[in-house]
């Protein structure tokens, strides 16, 4: 019987380390799995084995997938001219969603940031570089995120791919589709009217 507590409690603090999972949610979580388990339970511990021996990172842009090179870097449709530099993974997926842009893109592995230690050598810098270098890449799109290291992480990039023949262009930021100007913070205003172009 001790076997199988000590089963429960390791499911419980594993489910906890998840994003958005406190230990209650993740009792619940773990006691929904245990009521559902040949639906749910083993169907997902399948799953989550699987993907942990099969899921590799692209070594051409830094992308997970089941194949390297990923099956965005390998798919004849997209533009290989136009190249978007994500900070991370989660962001690649963030643009995906909307199925508005159809190049290939290239993950930092995060942002560069002195109080966390994290400078360029940490980052997939040099691979950036090496990949704007190509023939066939004409524009590399800065898509970090508006924060204070997003920033600088873009500024960065920008320098370093100054003198490439390669346009180097940024998201643009302010007011989000179906924003009103009352709801949103002042820098997001600021960015706004600095990124303002003609009518």
């Amino acid at each position: 019987m001790a076997s199988e507590t000590s089963d429960i409690e390791r499911l419980i603090q594993l489910l906890a380390k998840l994003p958005g999972l406190g230990p209650r949610s993740a009792r619940r979580a773990a006691l929904y799995l245990i009521r559902r388990r040949a639906q749910l339970m083993e169907p997902l511990a399948q799953a989550l084995a699987e993907a942990a021996a099969n899921i590799r990172t692209c070594t051409a842009c830094g992308n997970i997938d089941t194949a390297d090179p990923c099956g965005i870097c390998t798919d004849p449709r997209r533009d290989a001219s136009l190249i978007c530099i994500v900070e991370g993974v989660a962001d690649l997926w963030a643009l995906e969603r909307t199925a508005a842009f159809r190049g290939r893109y290239h993950v930092l592995g995060g942002v560069l940031s002195a109080l966390d230690g994290v400078g360029p050598d940490e980052l997939n810098i040099a691979g950036l570089v090496r990949r704007a270098s190509e023939q066939q890449v004409k524009e590399m799109i800065i898509a970090t995120g508006a924060t204070v290291d997003g920033q600088t992480t873009a500024h960065y990039l920008a320098e370093r791919l100054k003198g490439l023949d390669v346009t180097v262009s940024r998201l643009a930021h302010g007011v989000p589709v179906g924003g009103e100007l009352d709801y949103l913070d002042d820098g997001t205003i600021t960015a706004a009217l600095k990124d303002r172009r003609p009518f």
